[in-house]
């Protein structure tokens, strides 16, 4: 199956990430499928479209919106698919449904003397438009808010960007960050024109990261 202007995905993993293992149990964490905050949001690609200007291949690793997997309720009370879902675990998704990528590839390695096949580590990018950034926390001893708004370390960069750089302290313009948990850290999507400032460190900056990842 190939799509003109369409990725075909499937879930990396179950499309709810709801359950969490505490020693040999397991704790689920959410029964509603209606609310977002636990949908899986990582995708493998079946099929890049014919149609394809981006670097995304077949077996990349994908981070998608939060309604493609999600499932919700009609007028009915019907329990139905995303408008995304193609049958069983296949979904088609534009480019702009996808904002972040790393490459799912395979490398030769010995052991034991023969040569065996082992999955290659590679680092998310960010694709064109969006950036990913680390939430600080706060010093403000003053404050009741665990992290300073608006301010954060830019994690996965926007390609196109030329003044800032992955590892720079950014500021970002109200409401414009979207909450993700990727590979155990808690992140902020934001559109790259959402980023407003560059600032410099003042040596006390700590990266937050909630004691409930």
């Amino acid at each position: 199956m190939k799509s003109l202007y369409n990725f075909i995905i499937k879930p990396n993993g179950e499309r709810y990430n709801n359950i969490k293992k505490i020693g040999d149990k397991e704790l689920i964490l959410n029964a509603e499928i209606f609310t977002h905050q636990n949908v899986n949001r990582e995708a493998v690609v079946l099929q890049t479209p014919s149609i394809n200007n981006t670097l995304i291949e077949k077996n990349d690793i994908i981070i998608v919106h939060h309604n493609v997997f999600r499932r919700w309720y009609n007028v009915e009370g019907l329990e139905k698919n995303s408008k995304s879902w193609l049958k069983k675990e296949t979904y088609a998704v534009y480019e702009d449904q996808i904002f972040a990528f790393k490459k799912n590839t395979l490398k030769k390695a010995k052991t034991h003397g023969s040569e065996v096949l082992v999955e290659k580590q590679n680092q998310w990018e960010a694709t064109n438009g969006f950036c990913f950034i680390k939430p600080i926390k706060s010093y403000d001893k003053l404050s009741i808010d665990k992290e300073q708004p608006l301010i954060g370390v830019l994690k996965y960069a926007d390609k196109n960007l030329k003044v800032i750089k992955e590892g720079d302290l950014v500021g970002f313009t109200p409401y414009s960050e979207y909450e993700f948990i990727i590979d155990g850290e808690r992140l902020y999507r934001v559109l790259t024109k959402d980023i407003s400032i560059k600032y410099e460190y003042q040596g006390k900056e700590e990266e937050y990261n909630p004691s409930w990842l």
